[in-house]
């Protein structure tokens, strides 16, 4: 027997009393606000009128920020969206509707990456996240996070020339479309990874992200530091953990006229003193902060690993990642006040 209209009523109100968290998300935000610019993307890249009518830009967009939130492949997320109410509800689809396909999810990403149109997508979020009272306050936090690649499996000769940023001559064409050459190894705590870093800045205040940069993950952190330095804080401080603390980088901070609260480091011949000390768990007690955003990014997730192949990629897997997560957070601080 085919389900009736209050049977699926029935359903879904079993859903918002168990908490679903996507209509959180439909409740908080009317995605509408996005739709211009994606529009605009939309007549770029298609010629003519001719052919099937594309799916709703607004609902293609919806699609990656889920994507991107629970760390979903094209495939994965299509299934999803096939067998679970909750996200069917989430983009307004019903059960006869046709369903968007891992191909068309694809493509739609890579016209978002084709058309450098994300960055404006995040600084529209900013500009709407000010205008309704979650502007950057209280002072700004940095750091990075690594973000892992699936590893290659290379000689160490064609290691040699990628680090150098040569492509073995050897590889043909299909080979080097199936190789990350832009990704690169690196150690933290004495642990190897291999893939890029996330470097963010977010406000104290509501732990939303301000601005991002994505690089490999040999990059050190403090290359992008002042990149990173949000203007529009309402504060003057500027939180960082030892990594990003030089003469060069105090230097940049008193020229912009910033507070640096950076974490302080001993070394062999100088150990910190006690007063240092103090500083040092005074400060972390604010940077921590920082630590909840990433956590909250890994524990919805379930994983750091982005599905990608080059930095250009990963630089719109991630970017989304960072809008969905200042989505999610403000859905989070408008419903619990």
């Amino acid at each position: 027997m085919q389900p009736g209209f209050f049977d699926w009523q029935k359903r879904f109100e079993k859903l918002d009393r168990t908490g679903d968290p996507l209509l959180k998300l439909n409740t908080a935000l009317n995605w509408e606000l996005f739709r211009e610019e994606l529009e605009a993307l939309r007549d770029k890249q298609r010629k003519s009128n001719a052919g099937a009518k594309p799916y709703d830009a607004v609902m293609m967009f919806k699609i990656l920020i889920i994507q991107s939130l629970y760390n979903l492949s094209d495939e994965a997320v299509e299934y999803q969206i096939l067998d679970r109410m909750s996200f069917m509800r989430f983009l307004g689809l019903h059960a006869g509707d046709p369903v968007p396909d891992a191909k068309t999810i694809w493509l739609f990403r890579e016209q978002l990456k084709a058309a450098g149109r994300l960055e404006s997508l995040f600084q529209q979020f900013e500009s709407f996240l000010a205008d309704n009272g979650y502007a950057a306050k209280r002072g700004q936090i940095i750091d990075a996070s690594i973000v892992s690649a699936p590893k290659q499996r290379n000689s160490r000769e064609e290691n040699s020339q990628i680090k150098h940023g040569a492509v073995p001559e050897d590889w043909q064409e299909a080979k080097k479309r199936q190789k990350d050459v832009d990704a690169r190894w690196t150690k933290r705590n004495g642990t190897a990874y291999y893939g890029y870093k996330n470097h963010i800045t977010i406000d104290v205040k509501h732990k939303l992200i301000r601005g991002y940069q994505v690089t490999d993950a040999a990059v050190h952190d403090s290359e992008v530091f002042e990149a990173l330095l949000d203007e529009n804080n309402s504060s003057r401080d500027v939180y960082a953990d030892s990594a990003y603390r030089s003469a060069q980088a105090i230097e940049k901070l008193q020229k912009g006229r910033f507070r640096e609260h950076l974490q302080r480091k001993g070394c062999k011949n100088r150990k910190l003193t006690r007063r240092e000390l103090q500083g040092n768990r005074t400060r972390a007690k604010i940077r921590s902060r920082i630590e909840h955003v990433f956590g909250v990014q890994a524990m919805i997730a379930r994983s750091v690993v982005v599905r990608c192949i080059g930095i250009i990629r990963a630089r719109i897997k991630i970017g989304l990642r960072n809008l969905a997560y200042n989505i999610n957070r403000y859905a989070l601080l408008t419903t619990t006040g």
